[in-house]
């Protein structure tokens, strides 16, 4: 069910090519985003928000997440000075999955103190999958203080 606050879904024209915003929740009421940087467009992270994070990232310019751990809202940078300043915020056509375009205050988005949640890579191929065991590979140049 949808947020009192968003439209209800209609029919499939109107969510593909309107101009309302009509999200579609899962069954827990969340919707993943994908965050990329403004500046580089690196992928940042990849989250979910309910609909109260979709609501406050439009009325601050910050984002907000839902944090499915901690079964809360989470204000990203609240705690750790990391913000992350909307430039632009978007939807895919069938409005199933959100995308945020942010500057990341601070240099770090990961809570492991990298500059992406995506720093470790998985390899492909012949060579990667003869092996009995998938061996991820940092990609990282060194963690942020």
């Amino acid at each position: 069910m949808a947020p009192a606050a968003f439209t209800v879904r209609t029919d499939k024209d109107a969510i593909e090519n309107g101009d309302v915003f009509m999200p579609k929740f899962d069954d827990r009421g969340l919707i993943p985003v994908f965050t990329s940087c403004a500046e580089t467009g690196k992928v940042l992270m990849q989250a979910w928000m309910n609909g109260e994070a979709i609501e406050r990232t439009i009325a601050t310019g910050e984002a907000h997440y839902f944090s499915r751990s901690r079964g809360e809202l989470w204000h990203k940078g609240a705690t750790s000075g990391e913000f992350q300043i909307v430039k632009e915020f978007r939807t895919d056509c069938d409005q199933d999955s959100l995308w945020l375009s942010v500057v990341q205050k601070g240099g770090k988005c990961c809570h492991v103190g990298h500059e992406s949640c995506f720093y470790r890579s998985i390899p492909v191929g012949p060579a990667a999958s003869s092996s009995k065991t998938v061996k991820l590979v940092s990609e990282a140049k060194q963690k942020l203080t």
